[in-house]
C-alpha cells in the first residue's frame, strides 16, 4: 500500500510541476500564438514549419509590402502578415483570420463590442464610409466593426461614430494587431 501511495504522489507531483503547454492561439501585446513582435520575416519558415506560408517572394525581395498568408495544414487560414519596410524586416501588422485566436480574457474574432468595452479601455473610434475602427488604449490590437451593425441613421451615413453609439451586440468584422 505504501508503494502505491508513493507512486501516486510522485505522479501527482510530476503533473503539477510540469510546465503548462503554451497556447498556440493566444493573443498578447507582443505575441500572437508562436509569432513574437521581434521575429524577423526571414524566421517565418522555421517558425511556421508545420503550416503553409503563401507569399510573393519577388515583391518581398524588391521591397514591396506584400502580405504573407499563414495557413494551417488542412487549409484553415490563420493569419495574414504585413512585413515592415525597415532594413531589418519584422512584422508590422497581423490580420487575425482564425476565431481560435483569443486574448487571455477570451476576446477574439467572435467578440461583441460590449465584450470588448468591458475588457479594454477604448482609446478612439475612427469612422469610415463602411466601417468603424475601434482602437484600444495600451494594446496594439484593434477591431473593425461594419456600419451594418450600427443603428438606423448611423448605418447609412458617413458621419463620425462615438463609442457610446455602437451597440453592445455589434460583432467584430476584422481583428488586427499593429506592432509598428
Amino acid at each position: 500500500m505504501k508503494k502505491y501511495l508513493i507512486v501516486l504522489s510522485t505522479i501527482f507531483l510530476f503533473v503539477q510541476c510540469s510546465p503548462e503547454k503554451e497556447d498556440p492561439f493566444l493573443i498578447g501585446k507582443d505575441q500572437i500564438g508562436k509569432l513574437m513582435k521581434t521575429h524577423k520575416v526571414s524566421e517565418l519558415d522555421a517558425l511556421f514549419q508545420a503550416d503553409s506560408l503563401i507569399r510573393d517572394t519577388t515583391r518581398l525581395n524588391m521591397g514591396g509590402n506584400r502580405k504573407i498568408e499563414v495557413y494551417e495544414k488542412g487549409g484553415a487560414h490563420l493569419l495574414t502578415l504585413t512585413p515592415s519596410q525597415d532594413t531589418v524586416r519584422t512584422i508590422e501588422s497581423v490580420w487575425i483570420r482564425d476565431p481560435r485566436y483569443k486574448t487571455p480574457e477570451g476576446i477574439g474574432l467572435e467578440a461583441t463590442f460590449g465584450e470588448i468595452e468591458k475588457t479594454y479601455e477604448i482609446r478612439k473610434v475612427v469612422s469610415s464610409l463602411n466601417n468603424v475602427l475601434v482602437l484600444l488604449r495600451d494594446h496594439p490590437m484593434y477591431f473593425t466593426i461594419s456600419r451594418e451593425e450600427l443603428p438606423g441613421a448611423l448605418k447609412y451615413s458617413g458621419t463620425p461614430v462615438e463609442a457610446i453609439q455602437i451597440p453592445d451586440e455589434a460583432r467584430v468584422k476584422y481583428l488586427m494587431v499593429g506592432w509598428e
